[in-house]
């Protein structure tokens, strides 16, 4: 594109009042701008737009009485466009694209999806699940507004608004020798079998407890999906460990999980929101954190004990 809309308006405003004198005042800019901005466009198209009087000012040649048309035309869609814009950004409304950990997601995501669209039914919300890794680089990228997620590997671009601590448990089958107990050790549980849930950062956090706790797990199996470990433990494979303890203990499949507290002194996560650091928020996304501070501030995820 070859103009600003500097350029455009200074023309204009230089036509209207036939005088770049009168133009510079009503745009509240020097004389030598509006001259220059006359300048760039005549040389930019060849074309002479004002014919110069000498001490009474100018006016439009043919080509500049054409010009003048579209260029009021341009000037009004760039209001319409301003206005729309500043119509979108006062209100809570539109489309909004947030992401969740995908250990998350079924525990918080519909309960908070009906929330919001009960109180902004304007708002088109899409809820996308993943592991973190990918998931920091659609907020990157800006293909999600937000992210509902654990403080792990948060690095120095994203903000993170923290809304309640999720201390580690473990989950066995009902048949296992520990499933009556309410609390373990890891040493106790460490020479099981233990799958773990193979996704990037959570495999380190989990790896990183046994460290803690002084003792090294023997890993039989690594799964990216958490349904697929509570199957496969309920079936008495072995145990494992997670963070968010749903309030169903049955698995897809029919069967029973027992969840045991851990009593070893171990980091816990603390789950909450993550944003690109510095990015605008708009009153939509504004809306949303509302109301996932309101909702889960301090207290259980919907779809936890």
């Amino acid at each position: 594109m070859r103009f600003t809309l500097k350029q455009i308006a200074y023309f204009v405003a230089t036509a209207e009042t036939g005088s770049i004198t009168l133009a510079s005042e009503r745009v509240n800019i020097s004389q030598p701008s509006i001259s220059s901005a006359i300048t760039a466009l005549e040389e930019a198209y060849g074309i002479q737009l004002f014919i110069r009087h000498h001490a009474q000012g100018l006016s439009l040649t043919a080509e500049g009485e054409r010009f003048l048309r579209e260029a009021r035309g341009l000037l009004l869609q760039a209001e319409e466009v301003e206005n729309a814009a500043m119509v979108i950004s006062a209100r809570v409304a539109g489309p909004l694209e947030i992401g969740c950990i995908s250990t998350l997601f079924p525990l918080a995501i519909p309960e908070l999806l009906t929330q919001f669209k009960t109180r902004h039914e304007a708002v088109r919300v899409s809820a996308l699940a993943g592991n973190q890794t990918e998931l920091f680089e659609h907020l990157r990228a800006g293909r999600i507004s937000l992210l509902l997620t654990y403080d792990m590997a948060l690095t120095p671009d994203f903000e993170f608004i923290p809304l309640a601590v999720v201390p580690p448990y473990a989950f066995v089958g009902t048949t296992h020798p520990l499933a009556r107990r309410r609390s373990v050790t890891l040493r106790e549980l460490a020479e099981d079998n233990f799958l773990l849930l193979d996704l990037p950062q959570s495999r380190d956090y989990f790896l990183s407890l046994f460290r803690q706790a002084g003792v090294n797990p023997n890993i039989t199996g690594r799964h990216q999906y958490i349904d697929v470990i509570r199957s496969l433990v309920a079936r008495g494979e072995g145990y494992s460990l997670a963070n968010a303890q749903p309030k169903n203990t049955a698995t897809l499949d029919g069967r029973k999980l027992s969840y045991l507290a851990l009593e070893d002194s171990l980091r816990p996560l603390i789950y909450g929101i993550a944003i690109l650091k510095g990015l605008r928020r708009t009153p939509t996304a504004e809306a949303f954190i509302a109301l996932c501070q309101e909702l889960l501030k301090d207290k259980p995820l919907p779809g936890t004990r």
